[in-house]
């Protein structure tokens, strides 16, 4: 008789895990059907344009300046800003160009490097143009370890 308890046992709680899943199940889906009302019923639902929808309508102008700077890039607007973007922003940030103040002769061997080892085109008389603006824009800065001290009230220690 004993192997028959414990078949009625087994068997009402594998019903209970069954019952368990079951309401589990049933409160996923009521959650689910809440939360599609909720959208459908919000204001606008049906007449909103996806993002990506309004994006196509806008006209997005790549070459835009404000305030003497070429807002897609950062890039301060002189002469051969255009050159420098098509170049040099195929491949990387203009960041990179900005916190990389070099000379004319470090421009030059960086771009052979490039050349040499990244596969970057043979610019012709564009490199003079590019070279040019990065210095003139972009120049060197000289940097220490520390700003000169000056105006300084200086004053004896006492033993």
């Amino acid at each position: 008789m004993e192997p028959t308890t414990q078949s009625n046992e087994e068997e009402r709680a594998r019903n209970r895990i069954y019952s368990l899943i079951n309401v589990v199940v049933a409160l996923a889906f009521i959650l689910s059907a809440a939360v599609l009302i909720a959208l459908i019923l919000r204001p606008g639902f049906f007449t909103e344009q996806p993002s990506s929808a309004i994006a196509e309508t806008e006209p997005i102008d790549r070459d835009l300046i404000e305030n003497g700077i070429h807002v897609r890039t950062g890039l301060i607007d002189a002469e051969g800003l255009m050159t420098v973007v098509n170049n040099c922003t195929n491949c990387h940030s203009a960041k990179l160009l900005t916190q990389n103040r070099m000379s004319a002769d470090r421009w030059n061997e960086t771009i052979l490097w490039m050349q040499q080892t990244q596969n970057l085109w043979e610019l012709g008389s564009n490199q003079e143009v590019i070279v040019n603006y990065l210095v003139t824009n972009y120049p060197p800065k000289k940097k220490g370890r520390r700003m000169i001290l000056s105006d300084i009230e200086w004053y004896e220690l006492e033993d």
